[in-house]
């Protein structure tokens, strides 16, 4: 049991200030009944709650895919860029909103938003294995050697050693290459094709575990994940 208030601030659309003008105006319901106040406590999961006629569908945590632009930073706030968190529209948007793992300002693509710490921890740890895929169009095509290096584990040029990563290219002109990994160290894909002496011209996420960017969302576009989605992300 919450208290009414929190229950429904949590949800993104009104602030609890808002909630108990609400409340005194008689716009808020629960069970059919008219509330007297704002701090009455509530079971989210049992108990209807509508607000100003509309009812309150309570969730926990909302996992959200965007397709990010180039120049947008994968942070909750920035002095300077415009971030994830700056798309999200209204009718998604709630307090504590983060990217679960981070894109370069000028790498696009899936980034997944979420509330859910507990799940962005399970979903960027290295040692539960969730692939990220990547697109990556490059100064010039992959040798086999390049291929081998991949599987093997790449040593930055900074000493540090990547895991095994899968890669192979998509086209050869111009050359696009497909790369899975499942580590998120400081610009991993483009230092590691760096570490071959070829240059990232152009770099996209495509994919987050089983999960593939939604085709039909356009640069800057967001959108809800469903249950089913969410699931094949982890697995």
């Amino acid at each position: 049991m919450e208290r009414l208030d929190k229950i429904i601030s949590s949800q993104g659309k009104y602030s609890r200030s808002e909630v108990k003008k609400l409340v005194r105006a008689g716009l808020v319901l629960l069970n059919g009944e008219k509330v007297k106040s704002a701090d009455v406590k509530a079971d989210a999961d049992r108990d209807t709650i509508s607000v100003n006629g509309e009812v309150i569908s309570y969730k926990k945590h909302i996992y959200i895919m965007l397709n990010k632009p180039q120049g947008v930073v994968s942070a909750t706030d920035d002095p300077v860029h415009k971030t994830v968190i700056d798309l999200v529209p209204p009718s998604l948007f709630r307090q504590g909103l983060f990217p679960a793992g981070r894109l370069d300002g000028d790498t696009t693509g899936f980034v997944l938003i979420t509330d859910d710490g507990d799940f962005a921890h399970r979903i960027l740890s290295p040692k539960n294995h969730i692939m990220k895929t990547y697109h990556a169009t490059l100064d010039h095509t992959l040798t086999d050697e390049d291929i081998k290096a991949f599987t093997e584990g790449i040593e930055l040029r900074d000493g540090t050693l990547c895991l095994e990563a899968q890669v192979k290219m998509l086209s050869e002109e111009p050359p696009v290459a497909e790369v899975r990994i499942h580590e998120g160290k400081y610009h991993q894909v483009k230092r590691m094709f760096a570490a071959l002496g070829n240059k990232v011209i152009a770099l996209k996420r495509v994919q987050m575990g089983g999960l593939e960017l939604d085709g039909r969302l356009k640069e800057g576009e967001c959108r809800e994940l469903t249950p089913d989605e969410l699931k094949a992300v982890t697995g």
